[in-house]
């Protein structure tokens, strides 16, 4: 699957919604992470410009605040 996370460079909850998902990967979830720059759109910086981090699957979003167990639900939701 393919999660999509909407980020931007120098945010560490970003970063920690990132080592989240890595984690998950590690564990043997079947995952491929998109990092979405949201700076390089307007319209990604009105959407997510104060949510972020978001991940995205498909057409469903979490948005932070997300323990690694509310992920992983999140996630496997979406399989």
């Amino acid at each position: 699957m393919i999660a999509q996370l909407f980020t931007t460079l120098g945010c560490h909850l970003c970063e920690e919604a990132h080592e989240l998902l890595l984690s998950l990967a590690v564990q043997g979830m079947d995952l491929r992470i998109e990092l979405v720059e949201i700076v390089d759109s307007a319209e990604l910086m009105d959407q997510y410009g104060i949510t972020i981090p978001v991940i995205k699957v498909e057409d469903k979003e979490i948005c932070w605040p997300f323990s690694i167990d509310e992920l992983r639900a999140f996630l496997e939701n979406e399989t």
